[in-house]
């Protein structure tokens, strides 16, 4: 009787799972985390998706799918919906790095101030 070959075990870990330490969460995406802050920046402002979605000139069903994550919009959409609530790029760029640096929800009008003044110093 001969022996069966031993079959080679394939690692089948994403390269996130090794990278992410044991018992710490991945990073979130920057998709979650725009979403996460246009819709606390529209909630803010006592607006409904349609309002918001109207003035930026896309679809409510669009404007939610970005809100909950599911959408990865450009610039240009980003853009839109940032102007309709009142926000700039930098406004939500900021916002977004500071809520993922810090892994919580840091409010959105706090993490643009520092930039706005530089920005007012400058001119």
């Amino acid at each position: 009787m001969t022996a069966t070959p031993e079959i080679p075990r394939i690692d089948r870990t994403s390269e996130d799972q090794k990278r992410t330490p044991r018992g710490t969460e991945p990073e979130r995406l920057w998709r979650t985390v725009v979403g996460e802050l246009l819709r606390d920046a529209r909630a803010d402002r006592g607006e409904t998706l349609a309002e918001t979605a109207q003035r930026a000139g896309v679809s409510p069903q669009y404007l939610s799918e970005m809100e909950r994550g599911r959408k990865e919009p450009s610039s240009e959409m980003l853009a839109a919906v940032s102007g309709a609530l009142e926000l700039t790029l930098l406004d939500l760029t900021l916002g977004v790095a500071e809520r993922i640096a810090a892994g919580t929800a840091a409010p959105v009008r706090a993490a643009a101030q520092p930039a706005r003044a530089f920005y007012a110093l400058a001119a």
